[in-house]
């Protein structure tokens, strides 16, 4: 069975910087993209980045550009999120999410199984 466990979140100072960490099980990162994602109260999920199989990372939300970014251990079944520079607007429940084929989408409905989520609350 394919499964995903998030970690790393929690409370952290506007300018700080965060790395959520998605480790994954029953199936192999040579094999499958990983999006990340996020969803605040009374917002829709938001797609931010995601890696292909292959290690390509793409980048699907202007308000994280050039402050999150998406990285990958094949062997050790661990996929990475930093963030930097995190606002108040950053704070919600990250996700991470498998989609069955090595190629990203920016589309939710294409990944298949997710993670419980992380909190990442942003405050001074």
């Amino acid at each position: 069975q394919l499964q995903l466990v998030e970690s790393g979140g929690g409370l952290v100072q506007p300018g700080g910087s965060l790395r959520l960490s998605c480790s994954v099980s029953g199936f192999s990162l040579r094999d499958y993209a990983i999006g990340w994602f996020r969803q605040a109260p009374g917002k829709e999920r938001e797609g931010l980045l995601c890696i292909s199989a292959g290690g390509s990372s793409r980048n699907y939300a202007d308000s994280v550009k050039g402050r999150f970014t998406t990285s990958k251990n094949n062997d050790k079944n661990m996929v990475n999120l930093r963030m930097n520079s995190l606002k108040p607007e950053d704070s919600a429940v990250y996700y991470c999410a498998v989609r069955q084929r090595m190629y990203c989408s920016d589309d939710r409905s294409d990944y298949e199984y997710w993670g419980q989520g992380t909190q990442v609350t942003v405050s001074s």
